[in-house]
């Protein structure tokens, strides 16, 4: 038995494992990957440094910044790895978790690698293995290649294609104007218009966004994605793609023919590929059996703790998702749990 289980060895993961040794808590942190660097290791390897957004060091170690061109799926790896190291976190690799389940006052968490038993969780699996394909008539008619962001490596497989690409978002726009060049011809789709976002990411916006997040997982709803809280960024290359006409966004097609995507206008683009830039949910199903769900679709959240059940917080969930959230949901996890679990070890020794 241990006093508490990590799920997840990524940003929030580790920053709560290092909140955790700091106060001295026993436990461990499962990873389900093989190598430190959690969803940073399956980024698409053209991902340059130079367009990583915002990268916020974890606790008690710089990120020394990397040259430009440096792969992020190399350099973030890296700088996780040595970060392990440099404080001795206990993580174990690889390990799938297959359930939690109540086990009396314990909670059993059940994995590739065997049973470990706990008297409380911070889950940290965010996105990255739930990548999300929606459904459009005609899908499986298509004869040409259809894949996620996920499965995307870089521009050079496109080269003479006719693409479309589905999705607002970061990625979508990004991978949009990296292939764009190679492609013979691209159509960008979204189901929504666009919001571009000029101007700094104040410290006063970044609390209004994580309000506005926060406010959703408070009442036990689906969390919003960032960027429809943000907006997309418009920088020097943003509007040089608006400009050139490769970020100029359709409205989303009606259905998936054989050949390609047709709208509701009888429009119809001949495509080679769709690239489903659409998004990744959270990976929670190893927490099923403990019926945590409310009737609004998500996990009503209280900061990082789950209000259903105070043993488990939910770390890179809702507000916390991102690099800078995940920081702070860490310590805010750890210090909320600690005291929940020394108040409950009081309370059976009366």
């Amino acid at each position: 038995m241990t006093d508490v289980v990590v799920i997840g060895a990524g940003q929030a993961g580790l920053s709560a494992s290092y909140f955790l040794r700091r106060r001295n808590v026993d436990h461990v942190v499962l990873d389900a990957n093989d190598a430190p660097g959690g969803a940073w290791l399956h980024r698409w390897p053209s991902l340059r440094m130079r367009t990583v957004h915002g990268i916020h060091e974890l606790p008690g170690m710089p990120f020394e910044q990397p040259a430009p061109d440096e792969p992020a799926n190399v350099a973030i790896p890296s700088y996780f790895a040595r970060y392990e190291q440099l404080f001795d976190l206990p993580v174990i690799r690889p390990v799938n978790v297959t359930q939690v389940v109540n086990d009396g006052s314990l909670l059993k968490v059940e994995t590739s690698d065997g049973v470990w038993t706990t008297r409380g969780l911070i889950n940290a699996t965010g996105t990255w293995r739930r990548p999300f394909w929606p459904y459009y008539p005609g899908q499986e008619t298509f004869r040409g290649r259809q894949l996620h962001t996920a499965d995307y490596q870089g521009p050079e497989e496109f080269a003479g294609k006719r693409v479309v690409v589905v999705g607002g978002g970061a990625s979508a726009t990004q991978q949009l104007m990296e292939l764009a060049p190679f492609a013979s011809e691209t159509r960008w789709v979204t189901r929504h218009e666009p919001v571009w976002r000029e101007g700094p990411f104040t410290e006063d916006y970044g609390r209004w966004v994580v309000g506005m997040v926060d406010e959703r997982v408070r009442k036990g709803l689906i969390p919003r994605s960032v960027v429809s809280v943000t907006g997309l960024a418009l920088n020097d290359q943003t509007r040089a793609a608006i400009a050139s006409g490769v970020l100029d966004r359709k409205p989303m097609f009606e259905r998936i023919t054989p050949s390609g995507v047709e709208w509701a206008s009888g429009e119809h683009f001949d495509a080679d590929v769709i690239l489903w830039a659409t998004g990744f949910r959270h990976d929670l199903e190893h927490l099923a059996p403990l019926h945590l769900r409310s009737a609004g679709g998500g996990i009503q959240v209280d900061g990082t703790r789950v209000v259903s059940d105070p043993r488990i917080h939910l770390v890179g969930y809702g507000p916390s998702a991102s690099t800078i959230g995940a920081n702070r949901a860490g310590r805010s996890a750890v210090r909320e749990l600690v005291r929940y679990l020394d108040g409950a070890e009081l309370a059976a020794a009366r």
